[in-house]
């Protein structure tokens, strides 16, 4: 219809000239041509109708085209995502870029800071440590938060007590690259009034309890000290004097002492190398192995299957 108009002036055209120079040749047959045309001018506004909703129908469905496309791009990229997580639980990292690694480790560590078992270390004894063991502990720290990094069941780490104006705080800021952007809660607070007395375990050697499992909704407090720290049951009086859980590794359930000419044994650890013991623990479910591999040889203990080992390896000479 909307050409119609068009088609029907330009045939009626010879029939208007007619008229306008000889009017008395205008008849009836013609009055029907002329009502024809007044019939077309009056479909004018119908055509103008038609348009408008066609145009209403090519907007809706234009949107309903651009909705599916997004959600289309929505998907490929979860399923992108989706498969680049798989790649990385299968431990597949060289296939992936240093960005996408970023981003995935960004990812868990934000979701183990809203859920998860919690760690914290704290900070409130530093003031027994010396100024070298102040440095030393700040490198303590940023092993286990680099540790904490490459999880694939990371921790929410906590630094209570850790105020601004402190060495340690400094020292953290100077050897740290980043340390102000770690993933993680650090808070002049004492952990003692951020947690429920009832969900901590402060973890002491001296403790005469073993842990036995990384329960998910406990809080687990490591004493900010060093192995070089003299002073014994410092972490263990406060956790007493607080009236909270304590407890230790199974050391002594699971390892034994290596015989060496020193005759040196000790289960004093690093923060970090408890934090690595808890870590593996919670992903093998196997203290053997999380023992294995976060105490070092040097400290004069090996697990008992070593040891079987090395008993019968004589023998069988």
């Amino acid at each position: 219809f909307c050409h119609y108009k068009y088609i029907s002036f330009i045939c009626l055209l010879p029939l208007l000239i007619q008229i306008v120079h000889n009017p008395k040749s205008y008849s009836n047959s013609d009055n029907d041509l002329l009502e024809f045309l007044r019939i077309d001018v009056a479909l004018e506004p119908l055509c103008d109708r038609q348009q408008t909703t066609c145009s209403k129908n090519v907007m809706r469905k234009q949107r309903n085209w651009e909705r599916r496309l997004e959600a289309k791009r929505s998907k490929r990229k979860e399923e992108k995502q989706r498969k680049k997580l798989n790649k990385l639980n299968k431990g597949d990292w060289l296939q992936l870029s240093k960005r996408v690694i970023k981003a995935i480790t960004k990812e868990r560590l934000e979701e183990a800071r809203g859920a998860g078992p919690g760690l914290c270390v704290d900070l409130s004894m530093t003031d027994c440590l010396s100024a070298k063991e102040i440095s030393r502990l700040a490198c303590q720290i940023r092993r286990l938060y680099g540790c904490n990094k490459k999880a694939l069941q990371p921790f929410r780490i906590f630094l209570t007590e850790l105020k601004k104006d402190s060495l340690l705080y400094k020292e953290c800021v100077r050897m740290n690259d980043g340390f102000l952007n770690y993933l993680i809660d650090v808070t002049e607070e004492s952990w003692f009034h951020l947690f429920p007395s009832e969900d901590v375990i402060y973890l002491t050697p001296d403790a005469s309890e073993a842990l036995e499992y990384v329960e998910e909704d406990k809080v687990y407090i490591l004493g900010g000290l060093v192995d070089e720290t003299i002073q014994k049951k410092i972490s263990y009086t406060r956790a007493k004097e607080l009236d909270v859980r304590t407890a230790r590794l199974p050391i002594d359930e699971y390892m034994v002492k290596r015989p060496n000419p020193k005759n040196f044994h000790s289960k004093i650890l690093a923060i970090n190398q408890v934090f690595e013991i808890l870590l593996t623990f919670r992903g093998t479910k196997d203290w053997t192995k999380a023992l294995a591999a976060g105490i070092p040889p040097g400290k004069g203990y090996m697990v008992v299957s070593a040891a079987s080992t090395d008993i019968n390896t004589p023998e069988e000479l």
